[in-house]
């Protein structure tokens, strides 16, 4: 709020029953939700066919229920996938996905439905694994992300890429991280070319590629 920037919250459904007053704040945001499954402690790509496409199912008709209709994105929880994945989300209505950490450009991707637009979503900047898996201090941390940005910005001279920052709250909402996330943050938005930035939610990002004529995006 401080900075004013927009805000994409990957939610499990079970949110809803645990602590509703974190989806009402989504909701009086504007921010987007994004399918995630029921719960962290479920791994769809381990699941047979039939129980991953129940959840799948189960977590759009919560948000459904919830919000009037169901995301148009989704990742996994654990970013895990199974074959079948793809096709089950456009089975539900869903436009695109963020497990494919494949490009820093969206693409599309063949299912049995028609396509569906992968939107990047970061490992290497992304709190979690940099912090609590790789043990990165928060200041190295602050290292990597600005310096992933400022490269990502001279090279989208030749082509648009998407700069995809990754956090939890319960990794980055410590205060010595959040320092460095405030850091991060105005690192970019007083960035001498911050004009060149689009600053976004990943249904807009769809929506945009589904504006361009074809050929311009990889897989159309």
């Amino acid at each position: 709020d401080e900075l004013n920037l927009p805000l994409c919250h990957l939610l499990n459904t079970s949110i809803y029953d645990y602590a509703p007053q974190i989806p009402l704040k989504i909701r009086e945001r504007g921010d987007e939700f994004i399918g995630h499954g029921r719960t962290n402690s479920e791994e769809q790509g381990q699941l047979d066919s039939d129980q991953e496409h129940t959840l799948i199912r189960e977590a759009t008709e919560a948000f459904k229920k919830n919000e009037g209709s169901g995301p148009k994105g989704w990742m996994g929880p654990w970013i895990s996938e199974s074959k079948d994945t793809p096709d089950f989300l456009m089975d539900n209505g869903y436009k695109y996905i963020m497990d494919w950490s494949a490009d820093d450009q969206p693409f599309w991707m063949n299912t049995k439905g028609g396509p569906i637009l992968s939107v990047p979503y970061h490992i290497e900047i992304n709190d979690s694994p940099a912090q609590l898996t790789r043990r990165h201090t928060a200041e190295e941390f602050t290292r990597m992300v600005t310096q992933h940005f400022d490269e990502q910005l001279s090279q989208c001279v030749k082509q648009p890429l998407v700069f995809s920052l990754a956090l939890h709250t319960f990794v980055v909402g410590q205060p010595y991280r959040l320092a460095g996330l405030r850091s991060i943050l105005k690192h970019i938005i007083n960035h001498p070319e911050v004009n060149k930035v689009w600053f976004c939610r990943p249904e807009e990002i769809y929506n945009h590629v589904t504006g361009l004529p074809a050929g311009v995006v990889p897989g159309s």
